[in-house]
């Protein structure tokens, strides 16, 4: 039971990691943000909590790795996680009916695999063949699955009912799924999950900067960027009472690309 606890714990801070404020009451016109938030006040709770974890443990261990592993591993570690998600992003590009960019996925997957030793090198870029990521919440958006509640988990940071969901297909695409020793797998998981964090240290930073409410910037900024993923940048207008992009933050990418590392730190 403590393995599959920790295991748990580490597959669930991937998602993103965000991280305590009471409201004293709704304003007279809510966000688009809080009308897709009816848990806020444990949601804030929750996100207190994982800011706590990244200040004292995750932001720290990131930014020693990033100063003690030389830039050039640190690149190739990251291009090998990236190249698995590129794999699990070809079967959703396939899933959502987009086969020309399934295609191109899957030809950049094979490519970083062979001949970027397993993708350690990213050939495929430098071919002109960039990244198209897609998860399985992107796909059960396109389906016609709405987003749902904004949730803030522990460990793993700002989701909604949709991509909470998702979670489990999207997170097998992990590397550590292929191992069956218990420590080779833990293993594997913790390098990413430092690997993740190291990368969104300067995203990270910004909103300490500018955030007067920092939950409500990442909450904004997250359900703003998800909703363009979906779409692929290109929303359909609806009604401003509804629409989640346009109360959003102008660094609603910052917020979302953060989010995940604040609670571990989030993608």
């Amino acid at each position: 039971m403590p393995r599959r606890a920790a295991r748990l714990v580490l597959l669930l801070a991937f998602i993103g990691l965000a991280g305590c404020a009471t409201v004293e009451g709704p304003p007279q016109r809510q966000s688009a943000g809080q009308k897709l938030d009816p848990w806020e006040n444990w949601n804030r709770k929750v996100f207190s909590f994982n800011e706590g974890l990244d200040e004292h443990v995750l932001k720290p261990v990131a930014t020693a790795y990033q100063k003690v592993v030389p830039s050039f591993i640190r690149t190739a570690i990251h291009n090998f996680f990236s190249n698995a998600e590129d794999g699990w992003s070809a079967v959703n590009h396939l899933l959502q009916g987009k086969g020309q960019s399934g295609f191109e996925m899957l030809v950049r997957f094979n490519t970083n695999t062979v001949l970027g030793f397993g993708g350690l090198l990213d050939i495929a870029s430098e071919a002109g063949l960039e990244r198209q990521p897609e998860d399985f919440g992107q796909t059960l958006g396109r389906w016609g699955f709405g987003a749902g509640a904004y949730i803030v988990w522990p460990v793993l940071g700002p989701s909604s009912v949709r991509d909470s969901l998702a979670l489990p297909l999207d997170r097998s695409a992990t590397p550590a799924v292929v191992f069956k020793d218990y420590a080779d797998e833990l293993g594997i998981l913790s390098v990413q999950l430092v690997d993740t964090r190291a990368n969104l240290l300067g995203a990270s930073r910004v909103i300490d900067d500018i955030a007067l409410d920092k939950y409500s910037f990442v909450r904004d900024g997250y359900l703003a960027r998800r909703r363009s993923l979906v779409y692929d940048g290109s929303p359909p207008e609806r009604e401003a009472v509804d629409d989640a992009d346009r109360d959003a933050p102008a660094h609603a990418e910052a917020a979302s690309a953060a989010s995940a590392p604040a609670s571990a730190a989030s993608r």
